[in-house]
């Protein structure tokens, strides 16, 4: 393997897997898992001096757990990669993952239908099929699929599958952003359902929350150890701005990091996912604090970029805000065949919910 893979997380390489972690705080890091029988001295990682840590591990394969292991000072802790794309549930392990290796057939080809033309179905893939031994998952309902097409549907969208705390949740407390949630089936169910949604004629949209993570499971909480005043550490806000109605957990969009982390989570699902569109949970919370004063200039910002990378990378595919305060400096301009995508105002879902 040469040195120096690009990207972030644990990259599919030749004969092995690649890690590279944001840790600037850490004082050491490695990387531990079945690969090297849990060898806490086994690979540790190198600091590339920008605050990411690198190193390679020949014979790592897709499927095998693993975890990071990290040390600040005199403390040492270890912590699921917060860019896992499959775990074993909230509070487990990572799971190495290979996102090229799941054949799509030619899905490549599918066109999402015009703005102008959607007629969209939002859905709690938990509870939408009725399962007695637990919440119903992906697999369940791509056999629904048809009963859809029935109904005159070309769009659905799923409410947020990102790993969440337990096994039952709408989704809107996400633990784990790059991780499809193991109850559903975990990454290739999600792209089995998107390949059998799009040879039906159904575009898919996800919902991603980016205005709060968790607040619970997070493996981004304190991640390398440090924090200022009690809160979250690297991946957050550490002042009044991190106040959200779903705990001290609102990302702070004025760290480049963190909104590579955002973008690169959006990027995931549009291009390794092959989804047709985006929608954002709750927008307000993103740009104002309370989700009507105390201004988040950088928040809008986010939100910008986000808009961007997909008219700009994936013309044609769709973002929704959602929005409810009718404010026109919040509208998304994703450039689809079908014109703009406006913000999509839905009911207000109580705190926590």
């Amino acid at each position: 393997m040469s040195s120096s893979h690009p990207g972030m997380g644990a990259i599919a390489v030749d004969g092995g897997f690649a890690f590279r972690v944001w840790a600037p705080h850490a004082t050491a890091v490695a990387v531990v898992g079945d690969f090297n029988g849990w060898d806490e001295q086994a690979h540790p990682m190198e600091s590339e001096g920008n605050g990411n840590w690198y190193v390679e591990v020949p014979g790592a394969e897709h499927g095998q757990e693993y975890k990071l292991l990290l040390t600040n000072g005199e403390h040492t802790f270890h912590r699921i990669d917060p860019r896992a794309y499959a775990v074993t549930n909230s509070v487990g392990n990572g799971i190495l993952y290979d996102q090229g290796r799941f054949e799509w057939e030619g899905d490549e080809q599918f066109q999402t239908p015009g703005q102008h033309e959607l007629v969209l179905y939002e859905t709690h893939i938990g509870s939408f099929v009725d399962a007695a031994d637990g919440p119903a998952d992906l697999h369940d309902l791509t056999g629904k699929l048809d009963y859809l097409v029935g109904l005159g549907v070309n769009a659905i969208e799923l409410m947020p599958l990102m790993e969440f705390a337990g096994d039952y949740s709408w989704g809107y407390n996400p633990a784990h952003i790059f991780a499809v949630e193991h109850t559903y089936g975990g990454p290739d169910a999600l792209k089995t359902f998107v390949k059998e949604a799009h040879r039906r004629g159904i575009a898919v949209l996800v919902d991603v929350v980016y205005n709060h993570f968790g607040p619970s499971d997070l493996p981004t909480w304190q991640f390398d150890g440090w924090s200022e005043n009690g809160k979250g550490g690297i991946y957050f806000y550490n002042d009044w701005r991190s106040n959200t109605p779903w705990g001290d957990t609102r990302p702070d969009y004025g760290r480049q990091e963190v909104r590579d982390f955002i973008l690169d989570n959006a990027r995931m699902w549009l291009h390794d996912y092959h989804v047709d569109g985006l929608r954002l949970d709750m927008t307000p919370y993103m740009r104002h604090v309370d989700g009507f004063s105390g201004d988040i200039p950088e928040g809008w910002e986010m939100m910008r970029r986000v808009g961007e990378l997909v008219r700009t990378d994936f013309p044609g595919r769709i973002v929704i805000a959602e929005d409810l305060h009718n404010d026109p400096r919040g509208h998304l301009h994703p450039g689809g065949r079908g014109g703009d995508a406006r913000p999509v105002g839905q009911p207000v879902r109580a705190p926590g919910a």
